[in-house]
């Protein structure tokens, strides 16, 4: 899994999180190092965790380089955007999100659920991912 997020020390609380959990989490803290990586790893990583806001590029436009490189990459966004923000992303293959401030049993059961989850190609539309 990635998680990219500006905040470092989020970073690193999500991170020790997850790993107790039994996930292995490659982490960045700007987009470019995000992107790089993904482009080198994308059969390797699950999923991913993404910060909206997350300078200079907007999560938006990290989203759009990680759906270029795969298709078919799990995306959980972390925000604290409006939700037509949120809508947008989803009609663009947006696979979930959480409304930052989040617990970490919450942060736990979306990566599980993204992780085992059904593909986006089979979820019926992305209203119904609100749900997951």
């Amino acid at each position: 899994m990635l998680v990219i997020d500006d905040e470092v020390g989020l970073l690193g609380l999500i991170r020790m999180a997850l790993e107790r959990e039994g996930y292995q989490v490659h982490t960045a803290s700007t987009a470019q190092e995000a992107i790089e990586y993904y482009r080198e790893n994308c059969q390797k990583v699950g999923m991913v965790l993404l910060d909206f806001l997350i300078p200079p590029m907007s999560g938006e436009l990290v989203f759009d380089s990680l759906r270029s490189l795969n298709p078919d990459v799990r995306v959980v966004l972390l925000t604290v955007c409006e939700e037509s923000v949120v809508e947008r992303m989803f009609r663009k293959g947006l696979w979930g999100y959480l409304q930052k401030p989040f617990d970490l049993q919450t942060l736990a059961q979306k990566v599980h659920e993204a992780i085992r989850g059904p593909t986006m190609n089979s979820a019926a539309t992305p209203a119904s991912a609100h749900s997951r």
